[in-house]
This record gives structure tokens, sequence and C-alpha cells, in this order.
């Protein structure tokens, strides 16, 4: 895979033609050459420039410098290739998946012209939280990308959106974080300063999308490889957006499944089952009862080779970070951001030789704590063999006090576990819930219908899609400040259909 070149899956195109471009647009943005000395170059030269053309200079014929992608500013070069380049849209179907990130991009723009409207008057905390509460979901749009987009350029040798593009959009992404806290602590002429800049950031980076990123994306990747992409942006979700086309079955590539036909009939000739049972350290599983175990570990693992190549990930529902199965085959390294990936670096290392054995990390935020552990694998000879990340949201547990000792379900308490045994306890119909201290409209907040009807929350993706994110540790911040309204906004359903399938729900329990 490492040894696979960008060239190889684009048109043929005149290296001569792109080195010139390049030592001009290098010369430009150094400040060498005015932009009509610059242009006037081109032209004796350039008739027409593709995007693509533009990426594989820069893959190919220029050194890697740290921050490139944020130290450059895309609309000097719109100006330089201004006619030169063609940067228009492309029509797509509403499901392709590059049709996807620019329909995130537009509603992305809509937030920025808010901010820039909001900034002119006095502020009031409420509706700026509600925004940033809006952007913040552009996260879904950035963890997309870097799981699933850049994955597969990577493996066709254009590596970088991984080591420079990721960058700015972790940079970006802690700027929202950053200006977010000032505001929960009224320092408002920091958070009022912060927003010029950030809608700048996210402007240029969106141009950087579309004018490069997102136009040489089509030309590398295939129908089939979209078509098979689908599967994991639906399972990292969508900001802003809704998608409810279906995958077409057909354009997906089938593996080849010769080899293993020819196997299991080898097997059940000897008197094997292709399933197993297979002897595992302790006891016998069949292939299907270790895949169970897996998909219902209560923590996430992941495993990485002795060659750092990413080989294996526990699919659970409730992982605490969005994973995609593009991941798998990916060196570990291309699948951190890069200011982390001197830490990646530092425990293969020491793992490898034997210096160390585990590391651990946690992430500690109001409502939130996540556990993450790293061991090395070896083997019994001793011999590095990997590492094994295990993360786990501990959150619950952290919370945990006293002793337990009788029976009591996620979805009751302690108390009316106790009450239970004394006297039965009448079900609450969805008349009373309706009739009684709680209303559901656009305002009812969604923390109140939970804290009633706490087993709702595991179902209601069964209503909308959308609804899978309160499975995640970002719920906890979610849910307090949810409404009716906001979910209906955030799912695309009418406030009215959304009630309705509220209310069968608690009504057929």
């Amino acid at each position: 895979m490492k040894d696979k070149k960008m060239q190889n899956f684009v048109p043929d195109f005149d290296k001569e033609k792109l080195e010139f471009i390049l030592e001009i647009k290098e010369a430009y943005n150094r400040g060498e050459i005015s932009l009509e000395k610059a242009r006037k170059k081109l032209a004796t030269k350039v008739t027409s420039l593709k995007p693509y053309e533009i990426a594989i200079a820069e893959q190919e014929l220029k050194e890697f410098e740290d921050d490139e992608c944020r130290k450059e500013g895309i609309q000097k070069m719109l100006e330089l290739f201004e006619g030169f380049m063609d940067s228009s849209r492309p029509d797509l179907p509403k499901d392709h998946p590059i049709e996807c990130y620019y329909r995130e991009n537009d509603e992305l723009k809509k937030i920025c012209l808010e901010i820039e409207d909001l900034i002119q008057y006095p502020i009031i905390k409420n509706q700026w939280l509600e925004l940033y509460e809006r952007l913040e979901m552009w996260k879904i749009h950035l963890s997309r990308k870097q799981n699933q987009l850049y994955s597969i350029l990577e493996q066709k040798g254009f590596d970088r959106p991984t080591t420079t593009m990721w960058t700015l959009d972790n940079f970006i992404r802690d700027e929202i974080t950053k200006a977010k806290e000032l505001l929960l602590n009224d320092s408002e002429a920091e958070f009022i300063e912060m927003q010029k800049i950030i809608v700048a950031d996210i402007r240029d980076l969106m141009e950087k999308e579309e004018t490069i990123l997102y136009p040489t994306s089509l030309t590398m990747i295939s129908d089939e490889e979209f078509e098979q992409m689908k599967m994991g942006d639906r399972e990292i979700g969508f900001a802003y957006i809704d998608v409810k086309e279906k995958i077409r079955e057909d354009k997906i590539e089938k593996p080849k499944d010769d080899f293993g036909k020819e196997l299991q009939n080898l097997l059940q000739k000897h008197g094997y089952s292709a399933n197993g049972p297979f002897n595992v350290a302790m006891g016998s599983l069949t292939l299907d009862q270790i895949n169970l175990i897996y998909k219902h570990m209560p923590v996430d693992l992941s495993y990485v080779d002795e060659n750092e190549i990413v080989k294996f990930y526990t699919d659970t529902t409730h992982r605490v970070f969005p994973r995609s199965k593009n991941v798998i085959g990916r060196d570990v390294k291309n699948c951190h951001p890069r200011g982390s990936v001197h830490l990646v670096e530092e425990i293969i290392e020491k793992f490898r030789s034997g210096e160390q054995d585990t590391a651990e990390f946690w992430i500690n935020k109001p409502d939130l704590f996540i556990y993450i552990y790293y061991t090395a694998v070896r083997d019994e000879e001793g011999n590095f063999r990997g590492v094994l990340e295990m993360m786990q949201d501990c959150t619950h547990i952290r919370s945990l006090e006293g002793s337990q000792t009788l029976l009591t379900w996620a979805n009751e308490s302690k108390d009316e576990k106790i009450e239970e045994s004394k006297a039965e306890i009448e079900k609450p119909n969805v008349e009373n819930l309706m009739n009684n201290d709680l209303e559901l409209n656009k305002d009812t907040k969604l923390k109140l219908i939970l804290d009633r009807y706490p087993w709702l929350k595991d179902e209601l993706e069964d209503i909308n899609d959308a609804f899978k994110m309160l499975k995640t540790p970002l719920a906890r911040i979610m849910i307090p400040k949810a409404t009716i309204g906001m979910m209906s906004e955030k799912s695309g359903m009418q406030v009215e259909d959304l009630i309705a399938k509220i209310k069968e729900k608690i009504k057929n329990h």
C-alpha cells in the first residue's frame, strides 16, 4: 500500500508543466513576484489546469512542511489561478459522499453568516450557545472526512490530506472549543474577537475542500468505491443534512470467495467445520460466537500488528469515538492527527524494544470521563506482535457510590426496586404523561422525557437514525439542552410527526 503512487490513479499529466506552475505559485506566496507578473508567466505555458494537477504537484513535487495547509491561504491561490482552473461545483446525486460534504458546507456557510450578523449586537448568551451547539455538529463532518475520505485517498498514494489538512481540521475544531469556553466563562470581549477569525478559518478550509480536495477525490475514487464508502459514512453520521437514499448494492464490489469455498470444502473433507468450534486460550468457540462476543464487548478494542497496520476493532454500538471499516489496513500513524503522531510512535517504539508494556490516558471533562489503555502484545517467546488499545466511557462507573447488592435494571432506580418488593407499582400511561405535568411540544426538554422513561433513549434511533448520537458520550452534553424542536431540526422530521412517534413508543412499551 505504501508503494502506491497517486499518479497511477489520475489521468496523464505534464510533469514539466506542474513544476513550472509550482515554481510560480511558491514565488508568489513568498512575495517574490506580483500577482500580475505571476499570471502573465502562467499564461505563457498554461491554458488550463485541473484541480488534481495542483494536488499531484503538492504531493509528488513538493517537500512536506508542518502546518502547511494552515499557513497557506486559499484566496491567494484562487486569485493566481482564476481563469486557468475549473472550480465549478460538480453535478452529483444527493446521496453521493462528495455531494454530502458539499451540502454540509452549504449549511455551515449559513451558520457563518449568522455569526457575522450576531456579532453586531450585544451578546445574548443563550442565543450564542444555541448557535454554537449547531456549529459543533460540524465535528461530524470532520470525523467522516478524516476516517473515510482521507483513508481511501491515502491508500491511493495521496496522503497530503492526512498529513496537512487534518492539522487544519483540528486547529479550527480547537478554536471553536476555545471560543465556547470563553462564552461560558463570560469572557465576552475575547469571545467576540475570536468570531471573525473562526469564520475566516472555516471559509478558508471549505474553499480548500471544494477547490482541490473534493474534485481530486472525484478523479481518483471509483463509483464502486464511493458506494462502499456510503456504509461507513452512515455509521459515523452527517452534520446538518438528512441522507435517506439507499445504497446501490449492485455497485458494491463483492469480495471473491472462491478460495474461501475451496478451504471450506477441504476442511469439511477432513471432518472440520470452517466455522469451528476453534480451540481458543480457554475453551472452544465458533466463529459466530467470537464475532458476537466482540460485538457485545462493554469496552472498545483495537489491534495494531507488529508492522504498525490497523488490523481489527470491535464494532460495538456504544463506540466512544467513531470508526469506519476504512481504518482497517491503514498505517496507524495516519489514523491520528499530526499533533499526536509522536505519541503513537513513542508508544510503539518503547513497546517494541521491551522498555515498556503499558500506557494509559484519560479524558476528564464535566459529565464525561474516557479511559484509554494500551498494552503491548507479545507471543510466548516474548516477541513483539503489536499493540492492543482498550477504550471505555467510565463516566457512569465513576459516579457509583456505596454498594449495590439488590438486582436493579438499567431503567430502574434502587428506590424503585425496593418499593417494588413492597407493592406493585402502577405503570403510568401515555395519557398521564401528556395531561399531567409534562406536555409534549417543541419546547419540551428531552431530559424531562428520559427522566420519566429512561428506556426511551435506546429506542429513539428506531424513530430516526439521527438519534444514534444519543448513545455516544456526546449525549451527556446534548440531552440536558435538547428540546423536541431541536430534535426535529436535527432529524429533518416535522415536530408533530416526532411527537406522535414518541407517544406511540411510550404507549406500546
